[in-house]
């Protein structure tokens, strides 16, 4: 009997060659930017294995594979995302407990994001097309129709210190009580086939990603707000990429909108994701965020403190070392359409020069902006999934 299967060769593979694509990235600029792309190389991993192992075209269940282990494709970070496979033809039923979360919306996708091609959008929704009890409890049932491949759920927060996660379960009622299928070697051949596709499609897919969108847009600048890319139901974004020295930063204003249960702003790196959203300040909701007396909420994007004296203050994002990356607004559960009026604006001045241009801006005291960190890390680790 052969000591070995030698089932892991494929990702194996996949993985020294994920290596050589991330070690060798276009856009890094520094030796701290490969080290975060072997961080990033991690996450893929570890998504490569989820996607393989963890999801069952018989026994269905929704996957978590984007989190702040496993960031990829500019992930919100105050979205908690969910993702169930699907079989054409198939009935599914969705159940769960409406939680207290801005918002809470549902996409089926055709095919998946690649290198070359965004996925396909066939149905999108949020949870004012559900029924919902008094508990807060919900059901729907879904036929997956011709090309669907995926159910993404997005669980979406604006007030991480008050609302609360729901819950979520799909089934399919034609396999319940049936026990789930046995490993065999072909079956495990398979999967860590399927591992090793995964990690190199999911690195050059968003290698490739920002180029459709962000990078298309001149340095420094913000689009109009329009509905999102992909039929994301009533989601308006605005997109951009700043490059900034380390004495600049850039003053983004946007009127605040209450005619949305969600809207937030973040940066993310060159790898695409998100940065350091627990420890540091890289994004804001309107629940987080100061507004002005004119109804204006003003975010200063440094790498230093921009207040006076070099003191933080409440709208900073901090850059964390990131010459260059995108930045995202997010307007969701819209009851209406916005307007340019609606959308943000930009200015580039030195980090030294802010306090003049926002003189009603107020530092924040050392203990006051930890207080602020602090309060973060803990709604982070209350709605974690991992």
């Amino acid at each position: 009997m052969s000591a070995s299967l030698d089932l892991t060769q494929p990702l194996r593979d996949a993985i020294a060659e994920a290596e050589e694509l991330i070690a060798n990235a276009p856009f890094i600029d520094s030796e701290a930017d490969r080290i975060e792309g072997y961080e990033y190389l991690a996450g893929r991993i570890r998504m490569a294995m989820q996607t393989a192992f963890d999801y069952d075209l018989e026994q269905p269940l929704f996957i978590n594979p984007t989190h702040q282990f496993s960031r990829q494709g500019l992930d919100n970070p105050d979205a908690i995302y969910f993702n169930a496979y699907l079989r054409e033809g198939v009935e599914y039923v969705v159940r769960g407990r409406r939680g207290t979360s801005a918002d809470l919306s549902f996409q089926v996708m055709g095919g998946a994001y690649s290198a070359d091609s965004a996925a396909t959008s066939m149905m999108a929704f949020d949870e004012r097309e559900l029924e919902i009890g008094p508990d807060g409890s919900f059901e729907f049932t879904y036929v997956a129709e011709q090309g669907a491949k995926t159910l993404i759920v997005r669980e979406v927060f604006n007030d991480w210190d008050t609302e609360e996660r729901g819950t979520l379960t799909i089934e399919r009622p034609d396999t319940l009580g049936r026990p789930r299928r046995e490993p065999t070697a072909d079956l495990l051949r398979r999967q860590y086939e399927i591992a090793a596709r995964s990690l190199i499609g999911s690195i050059q897919t968003w290698f490739a990603f920002p180029h459709f969108f962000q990078y298309k847009e001149p340095v420094n600048t913000l689009t109009v707000p329009a509905p999102t890319p992909g039929g994301l139901s009533s989601q308006f974004s605005s997109i951009g990429h700043y490059g900034l020295a380390e004495d600049e930063a850039m003053i983004v204003s946007v009127p605040r909108c209450d005619d949305c249960t969600y809207q937030a702003i973040q940066i993310g790196s060159d790898w695409y994701v998100s940065t350091d959203y627990e420890t540091h300040q890289t994004s804001l909701t309107k629940a987080q965020a100061v507004t002005d007396d004119d109804g204006v909420m003003r975010f200063v994007i440094s790498e230093r403190p921009p207040g006076p004296d070099g003191a933080p203050v409440a709208n900073w994002l901090e850059t964390t070392g990131h010459r260059t990356g995108p930045i995202m607004l997010r307007w969701q559960q819209l009851t209406r359409s916005l307007a340019a009026s609606d959308g943000p604006s930009v200015e580039i001045v030195p980090v030294a020069e802010v306090p003049k241009h926002l003189p009603g801006l107020a530092a924040l005291s050392v203990e006051e902006y930890a207080a602020r960190i602090t309060a973060r890390q803990r709604a982070v680790a209350r709605r974690m999934i991992s």
